[in-house]
């Protein structure tokens, strides 16, 4: 119980200074009404409120038997999505949003068990849908990257 407690407080340390660095971010220009800074502080805010619920409950977390171990496969999957989130975050940009989107969501669709024709169309749909929401009903805009050609 004391290394869960532990664990908590050194990640919250680590949300508190994420926090100050977050805190006075200002974008040369701003398409939000609060700005850039807000989403990363109030996810900061939300793990925080979870991670001091972790060091002061008064039981320990008990791993239940019907929980999946955490095994070697297990962590493999994790490396694996960490990946694939790190190619889509190194292609955001080159690539675009719907074509990093597709590259990293296949794989980690199959992953977890999908198959490659049900994988590849519920991806591509769903970065389709992604990119359409983000840039026409909630004017974000998404960098198209290769795709470019196709914007009238």
């Amino acid at each position: 119980m004391i290394l869960q407690r532990i664990f908590a407080l050194i990640l919250l340390a680590v949300c508190a200074a994420l926090a100050v660095m977050a805190w006075p971010y200002q974008a040369a220009f701003s398409y939000e009404p609060v700005g850039p800074r807000a989403y990363p502080l109030l996810m900061l805010g939300l793990m925080s409120l979870g991670l001091l619920y972790m060091a002061i409950r008064p039981t320990p977390i008990v791993h239940k038997d019907d929980e999946p171990a955490l095994d070697k496969a297990t962590l493999t999957k994790i490396a694996a999505c960490i990946g694939l989130l790190l190619i889509f975050a190194a292609t955001f940009e080159s690539l675009g949003f719907i074509l990093s989107a597709i590259l990293a969501g296949v794989p980690m669709a199959r992953l977890y068990g999908g198959r490659w024709l049900h994988s590849a169309i519920v991806v591509v749909g769903m970065s389709l849908f992604l990119y359409w929401l983000f840039d026409r009903v909630m004017d974000v805009p998404l960098p198209l990257g290769l795709l470019s050609v196709l914007e009238n």
